[in-house]
Order: structure tokens, then sequence, then C-alpha cells
């Protein structure tokens, strides 16, 4: 079984921000898979379903993103789910505006939700994928909770759909394949 995370802010004034990246590839996910990520369970918004044989939670944390390794820790056991087995969404100040990086391991980097996924789950070795936003030319705090403008709109686009192709490959290939695909800087 594989958990799919998107992390972003669960309120509707949350929508559309840069901090909501992480939702956005989910979001793009589910019509993917045709099927609706809005049942709540494990302090999160899932839809358990089935991709390419292989059963797959997928996860909106609804306790903010500062809390987000509480969501994912409690679905990680109740289905036993190895750190491996699991794939983090989410932006990246350190990236260019619409540029990839995908990884099997690493630090928090300064990421809040990161942070606390790490803490909650006892590992820094599990598959993320990072979505870039752009450095902030002001306050952290404001910059990622405002909203892309229409130039990087423009960029965001094709990145959160192949942000969620290679979420989507994560679940029937190993990831260093994905990496090998996706982390290049376009296809």
């Amino acid at each position: 079984m594989k958990l799919i995370i998107g992390l972003g802010n669960p309120e509707a004034k949350y929508d559309g921000t840069r901090h909501n990246t992480g939702f956005m590839v989910m979001d793009r996910i589910a019509k993917q898979c045709q099927v609706n990520i809005d049942q709540k369970k494990f302090k999160a918004l899932v839809s358990l379903t089935n991709i390419r044989g292989e059963k797959v939670l997928l996860m909106k944390p609804l306790t903010y993103m500062n809390l987000s390794g509480e969501a994912i820790q409690m679905a990680m056991h109740f289905y036993q789910i190895d750190p491996s087995d699991i794939c983090v969404i989410y932006d990246d100040m350190d990236l260019p505006c619409g540029q990839l990086r995908l990884r099997e391991k690493g630090s928090a980097g300064g990421h809040n939700g990161m942070k606390s996924i790490i803490s909650h789950i006892g590992t820094d070795v599990f598959p993320r994928i990072r979505v870039g936003i752009d450095h902030s030319p002001y306050d952290t705090i404001d910059y990622v909770l405002g909203r892309f403008s229409s130039e990087q709109m423009k960029l965001m686009e094709s990145s959160l759909d192949r942000a969620a192709d290679a979420a989507l490959a994560f679940v029937t290939r190993k990831f260093q394949d994905v990496m090998n695909i996706y982390n290049r800087k376009s296809l």
C-alpha cells in the first residue's frame, strides 16, 4: 500500500496560496484518478483508491501545515505503511518557481510541515516531491500565504501536472526511476 500526501492549509482562505501547492497537486491527482479526496479520517481528507493495481491512500492533512506529521503518523500506523511507501508533495522556496526536485531523503530545509513529519514518523528517509515557489522578496509568512502572480501561475500549471504524474508513477515504479525522469528541468 502507498500513501501520497499533499501539504497545505485547510481553510478556503488558503486556496490557491503558495503554501497550498501540495493540495493543488493532490487535486490534480484526484481528477486523474476520478476520485474525491473528501472522507474525513486521520485528521485529514482522504480517499482510498486503487491505482494501477496498487492500493493507495490519497491525503490532504487538515491539521494545518505545521502539524502535518500528526495526520500522516496516524495513517501510517493504522495501515502499517513503511516510510519508503509514502510520498510527500510540498512547496519549496529554495527552488525556482515551477521547478520540481524529487528526493528519497533529506532535512526539512526550514519547512515546518516537513519538520513535523520527520518528527512524527521518526525519520527523514522517505520520498518527497518539492515544487518550487521561488524565494520570498519580502516576509516569508506573507509570501507563502500569498497567491501566485499571473506570471508565476503560468510556470506552475505544467509543474503541478508533472508533480501529479510523478506521484502517480511512484505508485508502481522505483522512486529512483521516478527521480531520474522528473528531476529534469523540462520534459
